[in-house]
């Protein structure tokens, strides 16, 4: 459940940036600032979604309303009041699947507008666009951004 919602989230995301037009500056080359900007950046999006799937995990396990196992059955059909009557959900189980529900949407909206923010405002949109596409193609600018980001990671509260 952990990585299918992280993963979720990461494509989420990363979903936006085609928002952000490209422009001539993409072909130039990617300094050491806007790769480090770029990391802090990744650094800070990739918290905030360790910490919601956390806090998301938590909450699943310390419910009083159900068992984790009847959590992720009643999860996956949420939406289906036919298969919600066959799986003779609980008034309780719903309202608590659909808090978790809630306060996953709730997150991941926050995560996304941090991530528009942080490129546009912290990055800059050229920059942002510029350097996601040179990690795409540039083994050398991969490593470096890498390390980067392992740097980054060992300062990070949740880990």
């Amino acid at each position: 459940m952990k990585s299918t919602f992280l993963t979720g989230i990461f494509f989420l995301t990363l979903a936006s940036a085609p928002l952000f037009a490209q422009d001539a500056q993409s072909a130039a080359a990617v300094t050491d600032e806007e790769l480090k900007k770029y990391a802090v950046a990744m650094d800070s999006i990739n918290e905030m979604q360790t910490e919601l799937s956390g806090e998301i995990k938590t909450m699943v396990k310390d419910n009083q309303a159900m068992p984790v196992a009847r959590y992720n059955e009643l999860y996956k059909i949420i939406g289906d009041e036919t298969k919600l009557l066959e799986a003779q959900a609980t008034t309780d189980e719903i309202r608590f699947v659909k808090e978790v529900v809630a306060r996953r949407e709730q997150g991941t909206a926050k995560i996304k507008e941090t991530y528009q923010l942080l490129a546009k405002d912290y990055v800059g949109v050229a920059s942002f666009n510029k350097v996601k596409k040179a990690l795409t193609t540039d083994e050398a600018l991969k490593t470096k951004y890498q390390s980067m980001m392992d740097e980054l990671g060992k300062d990070n509260t949740v880990n």
